[in-house]
């Protein structure tokens, strides 16, 4: 028999250790806390909202049919500006090129004369070039015909060579009102694309959490965004180069004037020339001189 006066310390100390694994024990029988359940809307808020809420990652996570979308606006864009670098330089150097093709054929004092100034300088090709060729070689063409009949072909010639430098220089513009008029109404089809697939994601987690279908309404806003950014710029470029082509065209449509201004002074000092000399027949001797300028 055990004597606990004499022994009581030590077996207070037994008796706490054999409690110890005891207690560790019951910690380990306790249930595992139980999972939220499935129709918390913070819970299906955490899970649903994205990590990364930038324009990259938005497009990232975005549904397929509105990244395509987003793409086929960013390419519509770099077109756009494309079409505004090439078509702006290529605008530039005609309309300078015309302008001074246009100041030689005003201050020179015959068609001759002008036509071998504007070949002798680099504006010597251009729109303003093709109307001084066209004249020279309709007077080498027309060497025995009367002057009514030369004035009338060679104002339809001019016309010809005008509207073809004009559609020449629209050339392209009709793809940028194209993007202008249409880029907006795509943009709009993915931003209602991604709405329809938030108001699914709603049904889904049976929630009306915004949290739960912000992300998607905001990529839907990014495809409109990226819509309006490939439209304005392509409208606003239109409208110049609108306005610039219909300048450049009303320069040609002087310089032809010029053209035949001068082809009808040099027909009228031909005729004087022929009727002091008292021949019975004209005689153009302009058109002779013409053949080394013409080509």
């Amino acid at each position: 028999m055990v004597d606990f006066r004499r022994n009581g310390p030590l077996m207070v100390l037994i008796s706490l250790a054999s409690m110890v694994p005891v207690r560790a024990f019951a910690q380990d029988a306790q249930p595992a806390p139980a999972p939220p359940p499935a129709g918390d809307p913070a819970a299906a808020a955490a899970s649903i909202l994205p990590h990364d809420l930038s324009p990259w990652g938005m497009f990232m996570q975005a549904d397929v049919v509105v990244k395509g979308v987003m793409i086929g606006l960013a390419f519509a864009s770099l077109v756009t500006w494309t079409i505004w670098l090439a078509k702006g330089v290529e605008l530039l150097l005609a309309k300078r090129r015309a302008q001074t093709a246009a100041r030689l054929l005003e201050t020179a004092e015959s068609l001759e004369a002008a036509s071998q100034t504007i070949r002798s300088r680099q504006s010597g090709k251009g729109a303003v070039a093709d109307l001084v060729t066209a004249a020279n070689r309709e007077l080498l063409r027309s060497d025995d015909l009367p002057a009514d009949g030369i004035k009338e072909r060679l104002a339809i010639a001019l016309a010809r060579i005008e509207a073809r430098a004009g559609r020449s220089m629209t050339r392209g513009t009709g793809l940028l009102a194209t993007i202008g008029a249409t880029a907006p109404f795509v943009g709009l089809f993915g931003t209602v694309w991604g709405i329809m697939n938030s108001f699914i994601g709603i049904s889904q987690s049976h929630t009306t959490n915004l949290a739960v279908v912000a992300p998607g309404i905001a990529e839907a806003l990014l495809a409109t965004a990226i819509g309006l950014v490939a439209a304005i710029p392509a409208v606003i470029i239109y409208n110049v180069f609108a306005r610039t082509i219909a300048g450049y065209r009303a320069l040609l449509s002087d310089a032809s004037g010029e053209v035949l201004q001068h082809v009808s002074r040099d027909l009228e000092r031909q005729d004087r020339g022929v009727e002091r000399d008292g021949n019975a027949a004209p005689v153009r001797t302009l058109a002779s001189a013409r053949t080394q300028t013409v080509g």
